[in-house]
């Protein structure tokens, strides 16, 4: 038994053409990141404070869907939705519809630390992350251009991004790039980029997994995605901690992270095993991934979509840091 951590930021249609000032920086940020908590787990500290370490500093990076970088609704307001969970004793807190918070995975920690209730949202979220102090800001804060041009790209083809949209509204691109964008896509333009998430485990068998995101682009006000339910996009028990990333529709009808505890609990499988059935059978083709670490210091970070920005380390050594699957997958 050892330490683990995997984290991701974000899976979908991913074009292997993808130029080197769209992934780099993803990429630095997921190393960077990734050793923030692979120190943090080596100083012995608790997962549940490795996973909120390492998510805050995803929020805090604009070129992820999350904290900074959230993607806008309808109606060019940022809502922000965040959950955390403890394996050890299954506390865990959410929330949803935060429009100032600067790290709405700190908020969800302290609903679960400071409250007898799971979930908030919206005003009552809001007024709970002021009156315990922390840091806020006016809301357009998270109003970059950049998502100000994937809101409009949106709206011209009248989608809403991982409804069978058109174009890659993660970064956006000229009008006559859009046909390029398409052929690299396949045609399907399905791309999940930017939800981040993060499981951790100590050498004493304890998880946590924490996960982050601002929903899809021109959601409707008042949409809620998996992120923040109970087992859906984030879940952790004696088990496992799980943390997803996709179309939240379909990752919230099958209940992706609390399936690959269940056939981890209920019928034996291994972890590898279990995120694997999860991935490939309960949800559609082309709309989900996730990270996941065992209580003996497994970690998988299965995906059926093109790519998936991922990460993980494991205390003997084993670092990955990868977008599109590898040789061996």
């Amino acid at each position: 038994m050892g330490w683990a951590i995997a984290l991701h930021g974000g899976a979908g249609d991913i074009p292997r053409s993808l130029s080197p000032d769209r992934r780099l920086p993803r990429e630095a940020a997921l190393r960077h990141c990734l050793q923030l908590g692979v120190s943090a787990l080596q100083s012995h500290a608790h997962p549940l404070d490795v996973v909120e370490l390492v998510v805050c500093e995803l929020e805090n990076h604009p070129q992820f869907n999350a904290g900074k970088g959230s993607v806008l609704t309808t109606d060019g307001t940022v809502e922000m939705e965040a959950c955390i969970m403890d394996g050890k004793t299954m506390r865990c807190g959410a929330v949803s519809g935060l429009t100032t918070v600067v790290n709405a995975v700190s908020v969800a920690r302290l609903v679960m630390d400071k409250t007898p209730h799971i979930y908030l949202g919206f005003q009552g979220a809001e007024a709970f992350a002021r009156e315990h102090g922390l840091e806020t800001v006016d809301p357009s804060h998270f109003i970059t251009p950049e998502n100000i041009e994937r809101l409009k790209q949106a709206k011209e083809a009248n989608r809403v991004q991982g409804m069978a949209q058109q174009i890659d509204y993660t970064q956006p691109i000229k009008q006559d790039e859009k046909s390029e964008v398409l052929a690299a896509n396949g045609g399907s333009g399905d791309s999940q980029i930017g939800t981040v998430g993060c499981v951790a485990v100590d050498r004493d068998g304890n998880l946590a997994t924490a996960t982050s995101t601002g929903g899809l682009v021109n959601k409707m006000v008042g949409r809620i995605g998996d992120t923040p339910v109970i087992g859906a996009g984030t879940y952790a028990n004696s088990y496992c901690a799980v943390s997803a990333t996709g179309r939240g529709e379909a990752v919230i009808r099958a209940t992706v992270a609390r399936d690959v505890a269940a056939l981890m609990e209920y019928k034996g499988l291994s972890l590898q095993e279990a995120a694997a059935y999860v991935v490939g059978e309960r949800v559609p083709q082309g709309t989900a991934g996730l990270v996941a670490v065992s209580a003996s210091g497994e970690v998988t970070m299965p995906f059926n979509t093109t790519g998936m920005f991922r990460a993980c380390a494991t205390e003997d050594g084993y670092t990955e840091i990868g977008i599109w699957p590898t040789e061996q997958e």
